[in-house]
């Protein structure tokens, strides 16, 4: 009897929960606010400017915020007949990473979704690509670098083969896994009703793996833009990757930190873009 009634309020406790946590979720009010990342990205600012201060480290190793934003200045002005950081602006810089992280992404969404729903749907294809698959995710994207230069010449074609090796893998896998988790009633009913099997996959198949193919593409989209660094660092200038391992040359740790910095909010921003069009594309996701 103790047992029971000591079991009964955990269980409303946790439905009560999960509907505030429903609830807040239709009115909006369980959203991260703007303010709190300012408030986190301020405080790193002043623990860095802290610790530069108080080791005393050389500007060329450890440059406070104060250098970095020195650095974003020299990024957008010219000096003399330079223009920019090594020949470039920044904009020039960001735009040729992006241009070739949007390629390779765009090659792998347009590889890894069909592959994804192949694998899920016939079981020929997964026993024969699986295998080959996970192989390629398991490898890191300096392994086979190399043998991309060798094949493609130090352009822009091999980093753009190296993006997309990087990308199409989470894509296929987060597609075959949404497809598995497709419910069996729903594949037979519109089976019942005269559907060919081109027709299941469009109305059945492609509307329920919607949000698991958003998040596979977000997945790929983080690991192209933790790539670009790897894929830049033969010839490639202008690029922000080419930028951060050309600084080295330069004995300048400001740029370094400087094309991190743009990095990594260029890629919050597209993450949240893609976050808002998963919930356009799959505004069900999560309570269906």
């Amino acid at each position: 009897m103790t047992l029971l009634s000591s079991t009964v309020p955990t269980e409303g406790r946790r439905v009560g929960w999960i509907d505030r946590r429903l609830k807040a979720a239709e009115t909006g009010a369980g959203t991260r606010r703007w303010y709190g990342g300012l408030l986190v990205g301020v405080t790193a600012i002043a623990l860095w400017w802290l610790v530069a201060l108080v080791t005393r480290a050389p500007s060329m190793l450890l440059p406070t915020p104060l250098k970095v934003a020195q650095a974003f200045w020299e990024s957008v002005t010219s000096h003399g007949s330079r223009d920019g950081l090594l020949g470039s602006y920044l904009w020039v810089h960001l735009w040729n990473s992006f241009r070739r992280v949007l390629e390779g992404l765009g090659l792998g969404v347009l590889v890894g979704i069909p592959l994804g729903l192949a694998l899920g749907l016939v079981r020929a294809v997964d026993w024969a690509f699986g295998p080959i698959l996970e192989f390629i995710r398991a490898l890191p994207p300096l392994g086979y670098y190399p043998l991309l230069i060798l094949w493609f010449g130090i352009g822009d074609t091999s980093k753009i083969w190296l993006l997309f090796l990087a990308s199409f893998a989470p894509i296929a896998v987060a597609t075959a896994a949404g497809v598995a988790g497709v419910r069996n009633e729903r594949v037979n009913a519109v089976l019942v009703l005269g559907a060919g099997r081109f027709e299941m996959v469009r109305l059945v198949v492609l509307p329920s793996v919607a949000g698991d193919i958003m998040t596979g593409i977000r997945l790929s989209s983080s690991f192209a833009w933790t790539t670009i660094v790897a894929a830049e660092t033969v010839n490639g200038l202008p690029g922000l990757g080419g930028l951060a391992w050309a600084s080295q040359k330069e004995l300048r740790a400001d740029i370094a930190i400087l094309s991190i910095i743009v990095i990594g909010l260029v890629a919050v921003a597209s993450d949240g873009l893609l976050r808002a069009l998963e919930r356009r594309v799959a505004p069900w996701k999560g309570r269906a």
